[in-house]
């Protein structure tokens, strides 16, 4: 949980700054709206690196260790993420700015994608059958805990410091912090991962990367069915957290601190409906509350357009209900995606199913949502996100005729 909620941090630092700082700092002479697609634009190409990195990353841990592998990849996740605290604005160091937020942001992700270290896996199959669900949810409470601290700490910022001040130097404290988040979870991993327990339970349960090509070549279809599962869950993560901050910022007259009290409020109570949706899904099994949850989610999509074309309650109402269903399915996806694979296989299976599946469904979407808002208008935002319920839907149906994802 510790190291999941480090690369949250991490990722909804540099996802805030793309709709609060960098259209100033680094696209100013772009519209508003144009400043925040070049920021969103950016933001994705981190989710592009992640697959990339857990494939650089994949031989360094066969022949060196998950220790050396961990440690290189968090001290370059978090010496990116640092090294943006450090960057001139547009006005200082013209282009050159701009390309050097670009290979920091794919840094950060490349680094994410070595950061993989199997726990999700290794607890899908180490804890008792009538507990899975309960113990799968658990790393997945990284998410909501990582939003709030990066959320709160661009609050507190925003609401102490004047505007002057937030964006000549203020933006900057919160990827100072993540570089000791990185530090504490680098710790907090390392000493369970060079634990005797800890190599011997992965050896046992034959968790070690196996390679890609083979991987694709027996069970390629579950990586492509394991991308897709969670899809409606990703979907939601930057929508209720990114999107809808910058359509406040663009298309309303709300307070932003209000609006940001109001976001970490609804990742609050995203923690206890995770802890719940593991319950559930230890009684009714994980592929129906995926489905389940899924289909809560495809009913959301359909309010989207009257929650925000309406006042500040029905908006705030749109945040609140939006992260409790986020809860309820984000806590399944790890797990989700674990059992689809052949022992053998499940640890690099999942691995890239979860890369890819981040790539497609919460990489884009802040952009995505933002173009469609602006050219469509924002009940084609819920058309987006129908679309990924749908997804999750037919993948889990797939998945029963194919038999992966078991309901266990």
């Amino acid at each position: 949980m510790v190291g999941r909620t480090a690369s949250f941090f991490d990722m909804f630092v540099f996802g805030i700054a793309c709709a609060l700082v960098f259209p100033k700092v680094f696209f100013p002479d772009a519209a508003q709206i144009d400043g925040m697609l070049y920021a969103f634009a950016v933001f994705a190409l981190g989710f592009v690196a992640q697959p990339l990195g857990a494939l650089f990353f994949l031989p360094i841990q066969r022949y060196y260790g998950r220790a050396a592998k961990l440690t290189l990849a968090l001290f370059i996740l978090g010496s990116a993420t640092v090294g943006v605290a450090f960057l001139p604005g547009y006005r200082t160091f013209g282009g050159w700015s701009i390309l050097a937020l670009c290979v920091l942001r794919i840094g950060q992700g490349f680094a994410t994608g070595g950061a993989w270290d199997g726990l999700a896996s290794l607890l899908a199959m180490k804890a008792p059958g009538h507990r899975r669900g309960w113990y799968a949810a658990i790393p997945q409470l990284g998410a909501p805990i990582g939003f709030v601290c990066a959320a709160g700490l661009f609050l507190y910022l925003w609401t102490t410091l004047s505007s002057q001040e937030f964006f000549d130097w203020g933006w900057r404290y919160p990827f100072f912090a993540a570089f000791a988040v990185n530090v504490v979870a680098l710790f907090a991993r390392l000493r369970l991962v060079v634990s005797p327990e800890y190599r011997a339970e992965f050896k046992q349960r034959e968790l070690a990367p196996a390679p890609v090509a083979k991987l694709w070549d027996v069970q390629g279809k579950y990586i492509v069915l394991g991308a897709f599962a969670p899809l409606a869950s990703y979907a939601l993560l930057n929508l209720v957290t990114l999107f809808t901050l910058a359509w406040v910022l663009l298309y309303t007259q709300q307070s932003l601190a209000s609006f940001l009290a109001v976001q970490i409020v609804g990742a609050l109570v995203a923690i206890p409906c995770m802890l719940v949706s593991g319950r559930v899904a230890d009684k009714l099994g994980r592929r129906i509350t995926l489905g389940l949850f899924a289909s809560a989610i495809a009913v959301y999509s359909g309010w989207t357009a009257v929650l925000l074309s309406g006042g500040q309650f029905e908006s705030y109402l749109f945040i609140i209900i939006g992260f409790a269903l986020l809860g309820f399915s984000h806590a399944l996806s790890s797990g989700a995606v674990a059992a689809s694979f052949r022992r053998e296989f499940r640890y690099t299976g999942a691995h890239f199913s979860s890369e890819l599946s981040l790539l497609i469904g919460a990489g884009f979407a802040p952009a995505v949502a933002l173009l469609l808002v602006s050219f469509l208008g924002v009940g084609y935002v819920g058309l987006y996100l129908l679309s990924g319920a749908v997804c999750t839907l037919a993948a889990l149906w797939v998945s029963r005729r194919l038999g992966g994802l078991p309901n266990s």
